[in-house]
């Protein structure tokens, strides 16, 4: 069946009132885009930091009805649930149905990060290399939830936690994934040796996904998530954050605190340009400090001091 898709142009400030006009009417979802992707300067929104919601300054929000709905029906409703909003801006179309999640798994392929990690799609045969007895394969279905390893920061982080596998550090170790997100890094330190891991985010639906994740690839009695403010106090020898550099800021003491004496981080999420701001909130904290750079994007990486710097 196919649906009627509605898109209108609004600001962060006004998105709350279209969105809940929006569902009032009977919205089947609404997803949010920047109104200016196409603008060379525009700073991409990747993953939202713990406890936060950013969104473009302006913005399109789209919504999905059920097929057959007279626009002008629609119009009139939405006029009605609220009049202060121009509705005659909106632009419809009618899209046909299909299954816009397995749509895009169909188009994913296997990717390789380091010497011997491998993140696979549930739907894809094990590619060549990722047989091999030391290979560390993470079978992945994404879902609704952020981390498949195809953006930079991801990559990056996988890549990290494979140097980590061929040093030994993660061998029989406790891992905390800061912003688990599909639970992509989590699960790999799984498959690279890690004891356990701890997964957090402020999605419940990434908890679900990691959950879901976890349990098909078989470590779900290893790892555990939480929501942040149920998250056991605790430290580890590894951890890594793939969240937004302003949240890996606010999060310096917080994150420096999870981190065992010794330990080893990982901070990502962090556009080119970004770096300097996040490596002087974790200098005192954290020596050895090294960045590297992929694409657009930024990962920082060091050792916890022993005591803090002064």
């Amino acid at each position: 069946m196919p649906f009627l898709e509605l898109t209108i142009a609004c600001t962060e400030a006004g998105q709350p009132r279209h969105e809940r006009a929006l569902e009032s009417v009977g919205a089947l979802a609404v997803t949010l885009a920047d109104a200016h992707a196409d603008a060379p300067d525009e700073q991409a929104i990747f993953e939202p930091g713990v406890g936060q919601t950013p969104l473009w300054g302006e913005m399109e929000l789209t919504a999905l009805f059920e097929g057959g709905t007279p626009p002008e029906l629609l119009l009139h409703a939405l006029s009605a649930a609220d009049e202060g909003i121009d509705w005659s801006r909106a632009r419809f179309r009618e899209v046909a149905d299909q299954d816009w999640e397995r749509a895009w798994l169909d188009q994913y392929e296997p990717l390789k990060f380091g010497a011997r990690t491998w993140i696979v799609p549930w739907n894809h045969e094990l590619p060549d290399g990722a047989d091999a007895p030391d290979a560390a394969v993470v079978r992945l279905d994404p879902g609704l939830a952020f981390g498949s390893g195809t953006h930079p920061t991801t990559a990056l982080c996988l890549q990290w936690l494979d140097t980590l596998a061929g040093d030994g550090s993660l061998d029989g170790a406790a891992v905390l994934d800061f912003g688990c997100g599909s639970g992509i890094l989590a699960l790999a330190a799984l498959k690279l040796g890690a004891a356990r891991a701890v997964g957090v985010d402020n999605d419940p639906q990434a908890l679900t996904a990691t959950r879901d994740n976890a349990d098909r690839n078989e470590v779900g009695e290893r790892l555990s998530v939480h929501l942040p403010d149920d998250e056991p106090a605790a430290d580890y020898p590894v951890v890594v954050a793939n969240i937004l550099a302003t949240a890996l800021v606010a999060l310096a003491d917080v994150l420096a605190a999870r981190v065992a004496p010794g330990g080893r981080i990982a901070l990502s999420g962090i556009l080119a340009g970004q770096e300097d701001e996040v490596l002087a909130a974790y200098a005192s904290a954290f020596e050895q400090l090294a960045v590297e750079q992929l694409d657009d994007w930024i990962r920082i990486d060091g050792v916890r001091r022993a005591t803090p710097a002064s």
